[in-house]
């Protein structure tokens, strides 16, 4: 009998009450944009200039300036590739231009000499000092010295031509970057033969791939049911997963209007409105779409907990921590809502864990967590 006055006794106490089997949720810091999102989507980062450098001629390559990383500048050497032929090339055209201009400086001085006969004879033909034939003997050779120029000119504009011809061909042994990158593969290395269309074995075709960092977007998949949803000028928000401690600002830049009919999707493409130097392409993101754009204030991570967790007791909102297999019942300060959520200014740390519906504990309550 009184074993079970006892009994009675710490059972109204709460010793030895039976275990409440409860759900449970962790406290964690949230993004608001969480609660903006319309539709979220998974993709990659995707360089919109990327480039396979390459020679436009066949050659072996003598140098190599850059490898895995080397950011460069347009313009910029990237390779040399052996170029003595067309370096002799160059030389000779060089030297007939030089040719060609000095036969159009001796038949232009002939030409202003012959020049000054001719005027002289139109005065003596004139006057009867001299016959109609030696007149025209020096006509004939004032039009033919001419002519000599004539051609003297277009054989310098022909060597000009050849002489720039030269200096592209030697320009082509010099691979240069086509815009402002970075290299992100090494293709070809010191004597292997770079060709424009690799037909062997050997032969390399790229010298290197490079990637314009400034034109980086997220690509995404959209479901065919879902592009409704999204609109050009759409803010957004990015996760990466090799970033996962920041989020990014994004913008829908471009609705790819072709469907893919295996998939059912529409390519998105997302711009970055923020950067990262760490940023590469290819990394895995997640694209939530946004109802609006986020303010200021709205970009830092807010610690929150599901709302179902927060119950009001004597006038003060608090909820129950698990803390091995008890509850305790704790006091916090709220703030307002993201969506399913509510924001938490005090009374609790990220990676609590706290009761879902904690209606009818109390602060020491034993519990059970619920398997799922």
């Amino acid at each position: 009998m009184i074993l079970l006055v006892i009994g009675f006794v710490l059972y109204r106490m709460g010793v030895i009450a039976p275990s409440a089997t409860v759900d449970v949720t962790t406290v964690a810091r949230v993004y608001p944009a969480q609660s903006l999102s319309v539709l979220n989507a998974s993709g990659y980062i995707v360089a919109q200039r990327k480039a396979a450098v390459a020679s436009k001629m066949t050659g072996r390559l003598t140098d190599l300036m850059v490898e895995e990383g080397s950011r460069v500048k347009k313009g910029q050497i990237l390779a040399r590739m052996e170029n003595a032929d067309t370096a002799a090339m160059a030389e000779q055209a060089q030297a007939n231009l030089a040719n060609a201009r000095a036969v159009l400086k001796q038949a232009t001085v002939e030409r202003d000499n012959l020049e000054l006969d001719y005027n002289r004879y139109q005065k003596l033909i004139a006057g009867g000092y001299v016959s109609q034939a030696e007149y025209d003997l020096v006509k004939t050779r004032y039009l033919r010295a001419k002519e000599a120029v004539g051609a003297a000119l277009a054989a310098v504009g022909a060597a000009e031509a050849a002489l720039a011809g030269a200096r592209v061909n030697f320009d082509y042994t010099m691979i240069r970057a086509p815009f402002d990158g970075v290299v992100l593969t090494k293709n070809a290395d010191v004597g292997d033969i770079v060709t424009p269309l690799s037909a062997s074995a050997t032969s390399k075709a790229a010298v290197v791939t490079l990637a314009d960092m400034d034109s980086l977007q997220v690509e995404v998949d959209v479901s065919e049911t879902s592009i409704t949803l999204i609109r050009v000028g759409q803010p957004c928000d990015i996760q990466l997963d090799a970033l996962s401690e920041k989020r990014f600002r994004g913008v829908v830049h471009a609705v790819v209007p072709t469907v893919d009919r295996s998939k059912a999707t529409v390519l998105v493409k997302v711009r970055f409105l923020d950067k990262d130097v760490r940023m590469l392409p290819d990394m895995s993101a997640k694209v939530a779409f946004l109802s609006r754009e986020l303010a200021a204030v709205e970009l830092a991570p807010r610690l929150a907990v599901d709302a179902a967790a927060v119950i009001v007791r004597k006038e003060k909102n608090v909820v129950y921590r698990v803390l091995d297999n008890k509850v305790r019942e704790t006091v916090v300060e709220l703030g307002g809502k993201l969506g399913d959520m509510r924001e938490v200014l005090a009374g609790v740390k990220p990676g609590d864990r706290v009761v879902l519906k904690p209606q009818g504990l109390k602060d020491g309550s034993r519990i059970q967590v619920a398997e799922r």
